[in-house]
């Protein structure tokens, strides 16, 4: 019976999908993560010495999470269980936790409980299993693609430690490829698989830092691509496009397509086009680009190019950066889209960008004065009565409007005006309201 489960489990083993055969067993064969998993890192100590907390691993998909639970549950003295947070109702949680409280009374033996998909249990699920994490009977290992901050409840995250797995590299996705194409016993190492350099590209590129997509990819074209007179299988970059469905784009997301996409976009934002913008958008998300640079550059911009004309801009850019960390692709690009156009046809300044770089010029190169001593800090008595801190300082608030003339620069640069608010958009008003409060005291250029 025995040999028949083992020769059952060999079987479905070498049916299984190519990404699941590829799946790493051991912390030497896992590719990237190096800031959880490197030389001398925290996790990696902990999951050598068996000393492990419970953990949440959160991160894209085909980033490692699963594969690093399989790692854990291999290199661990205590017993595994493994459920999925979709399928597993509280009645199979309560046989989890009545067999770990066996092992842990009878054999003093602990138990590692992995919960797939954790940000999709429910409130009674959780309630089930905080107590045994909290009282050390489970030792909880969470994977989600969703950030657990949101998803999961608070009371199970704060008794976990959060990792974040991040997507993975370019070089990353090489060396999983390279081993898939030349392992013999898990991999396509006896299929005789050539890939041409287009079509490496390719599936690195559409592969957007999921190892999985890269594989099944890979599995599907070795499958189409018959041999050759010399018993090789040649992948070319057609064959995956016509998989994938994809053209391949000319893209380096570390060379020049890089900076020439995203400068392209930037200046389509600057120049109010926002068809421009959204078509080198979505150019180069199609080429793989990361979502999160690109979110980056949506509120850098919406501060330099479009700045106090429409300050709407920034909520809508920094909003859109968000979504980006809480949904992530595909549903991303739409708030990233809304947020392009927003740029794209708001008013434009760049008096912002003018202000702080006049400021800097004048801190790097100007006498730096003290602090004017009516603006100095008068909470302590005695620096008041020795010093005069705060003497002679107006209230805005006990004047008409809320405003009062007075010096609030140091000596060096007093008088000195680094905002020249433009006519554009809202600005024009803050143009007006400086103007009106300062007049006679700060020398505003004319109307």
């Amino acid at each position: 019976m025995e040999l028949f489960k083992q020769a059952t489990t060999q079987r479905t083993a070498a049916q299984a999908p190519l990404a699941a055969r590829m799946r790493p067993q051991t912390l030497e064969e896992f590719v990237g993560q190096a800031h959880l998993v490197g030389s001398d890192r925290v996790l990696r100590r902990a999951i050598e010495r068996d000393e492990l907390s419970s953990l949440i691993l959160y991160g894209p998909p085909g980033t490692g999470k699963t594969s690093l639970a399989h790692i854990i549950a291999q290199a661990t003295r205590s017993d595994v269980e493994q459920v999925n947070a979709v399928t597993a109702g509280v009645a199979e949680l309560k046989q989890v936790i009545a067999r770990a409280q066996e092992r842990q009374a009878l054999y003093g033996r602990r138990t590692i409980l992995f919960v797939d998909e954790i940000h999709r249990f429910n409130k009674a699920q959780q309630d089930v299993l905080l107590p045994h994490v909290e009282d050390g009977t489970l030792i909880l290992i969470g994977a989600t693609t969703e950030n657990p901050f949101f998803e999961v409840n608070s009371t199970l995250v704060s008794r976990s430690r959060v990792l974040r797995l991040e997507p993975l590299r370019d070089e990353d996705i090489k060396t999983i490829i390279s081993r898939a194409l030349t392992d013999t016993e898990r991999g396509l190492g006896r299929s005789q698989v050539a890939l041409d350099d287009g079509a490496m590209g390719h599936l690195i590129a559409i592969s957007n830092g999921d190892a999985r997509v890269a594989l099944n990819t890979l599995e599907v074209a070795t499958m189409t691509t018959p041999p050759d007179a010399s018993g090789v299988r040649r992948v070319s970059i057609q064959t995956v496009e016509e998989i994938v469905q994809r053209r391949a784009l000319i893209y380096d997301r570390e060379g020049d397509a890089h900076y020439d996409h995203i400068s392209a976009f930037i200046k389509s934002m600057r120049g109010s086009d926002p068809d421009a913008a959204v078509y080198w958008l979505a150019r180069m998300l199609a080429a793989g680009e990361d979502p999160r640079y690109i979110a980056r550059r949506l509120v850098v911009h919406a501060a330099e190019d479009v700045g106090m004309a429409d300050p709407m801009a920034l909520v809508v850019a920094t909003s859109a950066a968000h979504a980006v960390e809480f949904v992530g692709l595909p549903e991303a690009q739409i708030p990233m889209t809304e947020a392009a156009i927003y740029i794209a046809t708001a008013p434009k300044s760049n008096a912002v960008v003018r202000a702080i770089g006049a400021a800097r010029r004048d801190v790097d190169e100007r006498k730096a004065g003290p602090v004017p001593v009516h603006l100095r800090d008068s909470s302590h008595p005695q620096a008041v009565r020795q010093f005069g801190h705060g003497q002679d300082y107006k209230y805005a608030h006990d004047y008409p409007g809320g405003f009062i003339p007075q010096e609030y620069l140091p000596d060096g640069v007093a008088g000195r005006i680094y905002y020249a608010p433009s006519d554009q958009g809202f600005e024009a008003e803050v143009r007006r309201r400086l103007r009106t409060w300062w007049k006679g005291f700060k020398h505003y250029t004319p109307e």
